[in-house]
């Protein structure tokens, strides 16, 4: 997206800080004109002047936004950037880039996000058919540097949805007025509102879960789970997200456990900062508003493939996992899953047989001084 230019930015700029100062005093004159007419009449003529006022500035606005629309030019450095110079060199690695940021951007409820959103996977279904090693390279590189932006974006939304609304006890009135008024302000700043940030939220989940099975079918996913793996502030995040947004976040997790679990002892580090970051919510999330986030034969197969990641860790890192496992399955009432009883009680077995072997080198030791 284009930034705005400076005769953009402050006609912005200016309407921003007028609507904070004057939202934030409709406030004070609320409470000091409830017993009083005269103040009541002196605070709504003062919206009107405000609302007159706001309704001069979108038009300097809108002027310099049609000039960076009329002004677009094609940004092949900042692809080259971001998709690496192999897959920016060719056209056809541009256009998928293209098609799946537009994806990013584009509402799901818009007939246009299954057009782009299926021209996407053609191009990219078309590119694997062809048994090219550069072709495989190439949707390698754009999908792993799309899933790297959906990524960051969706930690961002989340994240934004958590904090929620920095004017939570504005006046309904004017906030109703600035709604209206505003060219395109959803929120004081430009901001999204909560329900909207949570609507976005999803959407990116769902095209993460789209990506991951993608690079999962054409076996390439090892940069997803490792970029997954090390997403623990969204991690923590989604123990407090709503249940929808969970389920796609439980789906993704399920997926990339089992290719990191496939990879044998090689990925030791990655698999114990996966299961550090992504077990909580595995034991706290939703079980699902309209159906289970995963069928029961899936469950059963990924308490499979966690108690044997677990069990290729150190014996000091299955300590710390499984503990962390068990306050988190204890302290939610609603779920009783993943149950990794075995792989803790097989740790105690290990731990007591570790320090029975201690006792008997420290007590032979000492016979033999």
């Amino acid at each position: 997206m284009e930034k705005l230019s400076s005769t953009a930015v402050v006609p912005q700029l200016l309407r921003n800080i007028i609507i904070a100062v004057v939202v934030f005093a409709d406030e004070s004159l609320l409470q000091i004109s409830a017993n009083s007419k005269l103040l009541e009449k002196l605070r709504l003529f003062l919206v009107a002047c405000f609302l007159f006022f706001l309704r001069s500035i979108p038009s300097v606005v809108s002027f310099a936004d049609s000039n960076l629309t009329r002004g677009y030019t094609f940004a092949a450095e900042k692809k080259k950037l971001e998709i690496g110079d192999c897959a920016s060199e060719s056209g056809i690695g541009r256009a998928i880039w293209q098609l799946l940021s537009a994806m990013n951007d584009i509402p799901v409820n818009s007939r246009k996000y299954e057009v782009v959103r299926s021209l996407a996977e053609r191009l990219i279904e078309e590119n694997h058919g062809q048994n090219s090693s550069a072709l495989f390279d190439l949707n390698r590189r754009v999908l792993n540097a799309s899933f790297r932006r959906t990524l960051g974006r969706l930690e961002a939304a989340v994240e934004k949805n958590r904090s929620g609304p920095v004017r939570s006890g504005l006046n309904r009135v004017v906030r109703a007025a600035v709604r209206a008024v505003g060219d395109g302000i959803t929120s004081w700043g430009g901001e999204e509102t909560v329900d909207q940030s949570a609507e976005t939220a999803e959407k990116l989940a769902a095209e993460l879960l789209w990506l991951a099975e993608k690079m999962s079918v054409y076996r390439f996913v090892d940069e997803a789970v490792e970029k997954w793996a090390s997403a623990s502030n969204l991690a923590w995040l989604a123990l407090w997200s709503e249940p929808r947004l969970q389920c796609s976040m439980v789906q993704i997790s399920a997926l990339l456990f089992k290719e990191a679990a496939a990879e044998g002892e090689k990925w030791g580090e990655i698999k114990k900062k996966m299961l550090i970051s992504w077990l909580p919510l595995l034991c706290r999330a939703s079980n699902g508003a309209d159906k289970p986030v995963l069928r029961s034969s899936e469950r059963v197969e990924l308490e499979k493939v966690l108690e044997k990641m677990i069990s290729e860790l150190e014996e000091e890192e299955q300590e710390q996992v499984l503990s962390l496992w068990l306050h988190h399955y204890t302290a939610c009432s609603s779920s009783d899953w993943p149950d990794l009883n075995g792989s803790y009680v097989r740790w105690c077995h290990s731990s007591r047989k570790l320090l029975l072997l201690n006792s008997d080198d420290s007590q032979t030791k000492s016979l033999t001084n």
